[in-house]
């Protein structure tokens, strides 16, 4: 991708909604070069094409914006994984892939780590109230992302998976490097450097799904080893291990990325409008909603790709076999044809069925337990600091990304 047409995709990334508006009121579908792909902006669409994946394929969910230098594929040949995930297969093999985790992450394993979740949530708070920078007149002052939000997520999903607490970090480090690797245009040498941290990543998997395999225990590691090995007798081949580290850097990017996205941008939107924020300290009750009407309203995952199987039509569009879409969940969430006043966001509406974490065989698995996270990110917020805002001398920007879209940063005063 030339100089020019990245700057355009970041510019899009930065604030795709004005182009899903003109999307949505265009007829038929509208083909980006940004994205090299057809833009599905309209809610009824979107439910078409994940009504239907043996005409909208999976294959290339994540293909990148980016590919890597030959030095840094390099590198990541010396890694593990490269193989398919439950996000990029279909029929049999993608049911497969998914009912470990679906079981792993059922409302009975989500129940149970809901009072670890609140145990550090309350003390990542506590951290920051405590220690938190004081400004000139003696206010509060933190970066929520980097001291809560991209915290929390990882170390809810790494207990779950049976990762120990001094992991977590340099997984979810790996996590966010991979993405950086294949959707930011980087020097050679900061790519060979992020893909240093994603093999580094991949070994700290290896080891576990190692260990798991030879000592089995009650975490969604070992149940993951088990639905791979099961098969044969039960030995763990090179291949099992690439699945397995394939399987599990999916399963926890999912996991901690787009909830840390949530997070930093339900808290940008409340605080954008004080007397939602206002009304939710009076009224907790309305937390619920609130985290809907923030998802619908600035999607963290806003679209994957699907490719057509065969000929279709869409929209009245004509497709050909291997034609690329980018379904957009983030422009579904915004049409009127759906949720009025859709522009406008709302903690008191009704809440409606809205797309933030897909839908039909390819919904979100972890939808809950994200959901989970962001009431007690609330809960904490609301309850010990109602007096929180934007800094002002801090204007927030918005990661150039489609794929967990959140703020860089956020400064906080209270």
């Amino acid at each position: 991708m030339d100089r020019e047409l990245h700057a355009r995709l970041d510019d899009l990334q930065r604030d795709p909604y004005p182009v899903y508006t003109r999307a949505r009121q265009t007829e038929g579908l509208t083909h980006l070069a940004e994205l090299d792909a057809w833009l599905v902006a309209r809610d009824a669409d979107v439910r078409e094409v994940l009504r239907r994946p043996e005409d909208f394929s999976s294959a290339m969910a994540l293909r990148p914006d980016v590919l890597p230098s030959p030095a840094a594929l390099a590198v990541l040949g010396g890694g593990f994984g490269g193989r398919p995930v439950v996000v990029t297969a279909d029929g049999a093999q993608h049911q497969q892939l998914r009912a470990p985790i679906v079981r792993g992450l059922s409302p009975a394993r989500v129940t149970a780590v809901l009072p670890y979740a609140a145990e550090r949530a309350a003390a990542l708070v506590d951290a920051f109230v405590k220690d938190g920078d004081k400004g000139e007149h003696g206010d509060g002052h933190v970066e929520l992302m980097s001291a809560y939000a991209r915290q929390l997520p990882g170390e809810v999903v790494g207990r779950i998976v049976g990762l120990d607490p001094a992991d977590v970090p340099g997984v979810v480090h790996g996590g966010h490097r991979a993405e950086e690797l294949l959707f930011r245009p980087l020097a050679e040498d900061e790519q060979i450097a992020a893909a240093e941290d994603v093999v580094a990543m991949q070994h700290t998997l290896d080891r576990y799904v190692q260990e798991r395999h030879a000592q089995p225990r009650q975490d969604l590691c070992t149940e993951l080893i088990a639905s791979v090995t099961e098969e044969g007798d039960g030995d763990l081949t090179l291949e099992h291990r690439h699945q397995l580290v394939a399987h599990l850097q999916n399963l926890l990017i999912a996991g901690h990325l787009t909830t840390t996205a949530l997070i930093g941008t339900t808290v940008l939107h409340l605080l954008r409008h004080p007397q939602q924020w206002e009304l939710l300290c009076a009224e907790p009750e309305r937390i619920p909603a609130a985290i809907e009407e923030a998802a619908r309203y600035d999607t963290a995952l806003q679209g994957f790709r699907r490719v057509t199987t065969r000929p279709v039509v869409l929209a009245g569009t004509e497709l050909p076999a291997g034609a690329t879409l980018f379904i957009a969940f983030g422009a579904a969430n915004r049409d009127e044809r759906r949720h009025a006043r859709a522009d406008t966001f709302d903690i008191t509406r009704a809440p409606g069925r809205h797309l933030a974490f897909g839908f039909g065989v390819h919904s979100c698995p972890g939808s809950q337990l994200a959901r989970e996270q962001l009431r007690l990110t609330l809960e904490e917020l609301t309850r010990r600091l109602p007096g929180l805002r934007l800094a002002e001398d801090r204007p927030v920007t918005m990661r150039p990304t489609m794929i967990h879209r959140s703020p860089y940063a956020l400064h906080l005063t209270w």
